[in-house]
């Protein structure tokens, strides 16, 4: 389905911003999202400069009866912000960030990326809670919770956030804080973008400076297990300014591998301590001398960088499938069943991540926003990546695999770990108490569900 010259023009005389369709030259590349696996063909590609052109597209969209998705970062693991034969308001162009560094606040456009938003934090050695790779939208992981590298000390991206700036399924624009729309904010602080498009987040900035201590510990694959239950009995007293993750993967063409490393199977230990870089060296110290890594490089470094230390290996355009789920602790049982899957993926990209979680995030009560999993001891994300097309199925059925054997001790899921599972899945990710407050929201601000191509929360 298109959508019509005439219709064309009525919006595009409205917008700043451009519109995009299957004739223009650009299509093709507008189209595309982070997730290569994703082939998608709307109708039409809304471009959008500002609060009032988001306006007027949702108004021009409820005209039209297509389907509806919005884009912000287009990082999403299961694609849902391009649709075939729909209406992308893509939000890609709003790229407004300004840090008040007296009252260290930040007021960041739906379009800005997670690197773009630390550029402008570390200016005043300053920093709002994100994720783990730089060119991620700050829109979309913030709304499904925001998980990364600093949350143990300074909890999650919504723990920071004041205010949103929301344009509803009518078209009308509405603010939500703790003292406007309150349910409201309560439901955007996890609940994605269920209830209308966020065009701008006000966040308090943490004092953080400008360097942490971060970086890899690298030992062989056939060490897995051994290395898990060190790491496992290491960080079970672990303060706040240390946030883990352990990778297994097949060793990146970096400069700090060395050649003959490279391609090999690895289990990886990352750090980023964000406190005293004496005292972190003091507590890491164990890491590094447990069974002879064969490489350290985790060292003071610029917050920027630690930032970005995976952009390489998850860039845009490559095939990636996930599915996660987060357990309480790293039983005996769990680490045999990772350490025996572990070895069994073939592609060089695959790279999945255990993240640990607790400290600032634990302490904030489960009802507080609509995340869930305050309480989470580990979150697996198992992730399979391939160039293309050739060998993605074999990878995705390992994944598969893989999580189903660790069926057993699933707790929840984080929303924005989700790939195209299906509506029992999305209800797991908050629980069947949160789950009926959403859907009350929903009923109040998206009725008849508009903002559907999303982790979906049905108003009925």
């Amino acid at each position: 389905m298109t959508v019509g010259s005439d219709a064309q023009l009525m919006i595009g005389a409205q917008l700043r911003g451009e519109l995009v369709d299957s004739e223009n030259p650009a299509f093709d590349a507008q189209r595309r999202i982070w997730n290569g696996s994703v082939d998608k063909h709307p109708a039409l590609i809304i471009r959008c400069a500002g609060v009032a052109d988001v306006m007027a597209a949702v108004k021009f969209a409820r005209v039209t009866g297509l389907p509806v998705a919005v884009r912000s970062g287009g990082h999403s693991f299961s694609g849902l912000s391009v649709a075939d034969n729909a209406v992308v308001i893509d939000l890609s162009l709003m790229k407004g960030v300004s840090i008040d560094p007296g009252t260290r606040i930040a007021r960041v456009q739906a379009g800005v990326l997670l690197g773009e938003l630390d550029r402008e934090t570390q200016a005043f050695g300053l920093a709002v809670p994100s994720g783990i790779v730089s060119h991620t939208g700050v829109a979309g992981l913030t709304l499904g919770g925001g998980i990364g590298w600093i949350m143990r000390k300074h909890g999650l991206s919504v723990d920071q956030l004041i205010s949103v700036d929301l344009v509803t399924a009518e078209g009308e624009f509405v603010r939500a804080s703790a003292g406007e729309n309150a349910e409201l904010f309560w439901g955007v602080r996890g609940g994605g973008g269920n209830f209308g498009i966020v065009t701008e987040f006000a966040f308090r900035c943490v004092a953080l400076g400008t360097q942490v201590l971060g970086g890899p510990l690298i030992w062989p694959m056939q060490q897995s297990a051994e290395v898990l239950r060190f790491y496992r009995d290491w960080i079970a007293e672990a303060p706040d300014d240390l946030m883990t993750l352990v990778i297994h993967r097949k060793a990146p063409d970096l400069p700090f591998i060395p050649e003959d490393l490279r391609g090999q199977p690895v289990v990886i230990v990352v750090c980023c301590w964000v406190g005293d870089i004496d005292e972190g060296e003091t507590v890491i110290r164990p890491l590094r001398e447990f069974g002879h890594p064969v490489v350290d490089h985790c060292q003071p470094t610029s917050y920027l960088a630690h930032q970005a230390l995976f952009d390489p290996s998850f860039p845009h355009g490559r095939w990636y499938y996930y599915k996660s789920c987060d357990v309480a602790e790293l039983t005996d049982e769990i680490i045999d069943i990772t350490a025996e899957h572990s070895v069994q993926f073939a592609s060089p990209l695959t790279s999945f991540p255990i993240w640990q979680r607790g400290g600032a995030v634990s302490r904030i009560g489960e009802d507080a926003t609509a995340f869930t999993g305050r309480h989470a001891g580990f979150t697996f994300n198992i992730g399979a990546c391939t160039a293309g097309r050739e060998g993605f199925d074999a990878e995705r059925a390992w994944v598969r695999d893989f999580w189903s054997a660790l069926e057993p001790w699933h707790q929840g899921v984080y929303v924005n770990f989700l790939a195209d599972e299906g509506a029992d899945r999305v209800v797991q990710a908050y629980g069947t108490a949160k789950w009926a407050r959403l859907q009350s929201l929903k009923r109040t601000w998206d009725p008849d569900n508009f903002f559907r191509l999303n982790q979906n929360i049905a108003p009925n």
